[in-house]
């Protein structure tokens, strides 16, 4: 299920980058203090008492001259609040309240959505100071006293976001539809195909790069089956994203990826396989994302009986790092194929999903042990006690032993193939936790 988005707003410099990256647990790259410039990676997930949300670091909102406050402010604003549940609204205690500060809450509270008001960078011990209580002429209601620098306060500040979210509906998980993410670079046919699906010209289609901006969620069943395809914006090289909706659009994209079962990795046949395509796929595979590699626009290629096996190894070869994802050739413009893709999505989302039993993986463990000894070093053999499946989508398995450092990769990765050979797992990636014995933490 797709974890609740909470946007970050806010004037520059009144922390919500050092807010952000305590909320997440990591640093990331810095925000240009350029207006409606943000980092090259504005999203990460937050976890408070076994719950997650996705925060959005939006760049800072500052109008430069008076002719552009208001068209500075929607434009930054509207975008992040239009994509999120709840709206956290960063303020600086040692500025005080300024005119800024006015304008956008009031741009806030016209949106509808919950606000969440963060007094940043209190960072003295003690009692709340009497500028503090300036804060409430927002409109906003309590604010929370924090300081992204030291951490304190940020408990209190999640709790009040998440008093605006809906308790996990465990009934959502009953529902049988796939969404599939359609992910790949501008102009390798991500509309087109939708369009043939449907039957209908239902997206803009055109030759121009970025004509899709928004992640499209659209229903269709073939078959018995129900998916929600989810048509997205091309991805770009990042040096190349430089327009502040585009940005956002890139953002949308990752969401997209975030909230599907199945990514459908959509290459141009006539351009082949670029560098971007294997960014995009990494991102699925970052993600845990049941993948499926779609060359389209087959039926511009000139063919002879070697063709397709031919392109099929050179991408075997190029996806080296994600082998497990099935390979199909399409046409979006004829049709060609696009039955085939779709059983395809339904085989892998079954793949991802699958669960084994703890015996058949011990089986499946004490025949490679025994085939191939685990590793040794310095006179110290890896032993490995038993393995497990922990959760699915992906699939991933916890393996305890003795000594978590002898557990090599390359180990690792002769037990995935073992694994593989007996139960397919086809077009998911799968994931490993080493734990030694008596350890209750995971990786």
């Amino acid at each position: 299920m797709a974890k609740p988005i909470v946007a970050v707003v806010g004037r520059p410099n009144v922390g919500k980058s050092t807010l952000f990256n305590k909320l997440i647990g990591q640093r990331m790259s810095i925000v240009d203090d350029t207006p409606g410039v943000t980092r090259d990676r504005i999203f990460g997930d937050a976890e408070w008492l076994n719950r997650e949300i996705t925060l959005v670091d939006t760049g800072g909102i500052e109008p430069k001259t008076d002719d552009l406050i208001l068209s500075k402010m929607r434009e930054q604003a509207a975008l992040a609040i239009d994509m999120a549940n709840v709206i956290m609204f960063v303020t600086d205690m040692k500025s005080g309240v300024l005119a800024a500060d006015m304008e956008i809450a009031a741009m806030l509270q016209r949106s509808g959505k919950p606000i969440v008001l963060c007094v940043n960078k209190c960072d003295t011990i003690g009692g709340t100071p009497p500028e503090f209580y300036e804060f409430y002429n927002l409109g906003l209601g309590d604010p929370i006293a924090v300081s992204a620098a030291h951490g304190h306060g940020t408990g209190d500040l999640l709790d009040a976001v998440f008093e605006h979210l809906p308790e996990s509906d465990e009934e959502k998980e009953e529902d049988d539809t796939i969404n599939v993410a359609i992910i790949g670079k501008p102009n390798a046919g991500k509309s087109s195909l939708v369009n043939k699906v449907l039957g209908e010209d239902r997206l803009i289609v055109s030759n121009i790069a970025g004509t899709t901006r928004d992640a499209i969620d659209t229903k269709v069943s073939v078959g018995e089956q129900k998916y929600n395809l989810i048509d997205t914006a091309g991805l770009r090289r990042q040096s190349k994203v430089i327009d502040k909706i585009e940005k956002y659009s890139v953002l949308r994209a990752k969401m997209a990826i975030d909230r599907s079962d199945v990514c459908v990795i959509m290459l141009d046949a006539a351009e082949g396989f670029t560098e971007q395509d294997s960014k995009v796929a990494g991102l699925a595979l970052e993600q845990g994302k049941a993948c499926i590699i779609a060359v389209n626009k087959w039926d511009l290629v000139e063919k002879d009986g070697t063709t397709m096996d031919s392109y099929r190894k050179r991408l075997m070869k190029d996806f080296s790092f994600m082998s497990f994802a099935p390979i199909i050739f399409i046409s979006a413009k004829t049709g060609q194929r696009i039955e085939r893709l779709f059983e395809l999505v339904k085989f892998v989302h079954q793949q991802n999903s699958m669960r084994i039993s703890t015996g058949m993986l011990n089986d499946i463990l004490a025949d490679a042990t025994a085939r191939v000894q685990p590793p040794s070093d310095k006179g110290k053999r890896l032993k490995i006690y038993y393995m497990t499946q922990a959760s699915t989508r992906p699939p991933t398995f916890v393996c305890f032993c003795n000594r978590k450092e002898l557990f090599h990769f390359s180990y690792q990765r002769y037990l995935e193939n073992q694994i593989r050979s007996t139960f397919g797992l086809e077009g998911t990636p799968v994931r490993f936790v080493i734990r030694e014995r008596g350890d209750t933490k995971g990786e």
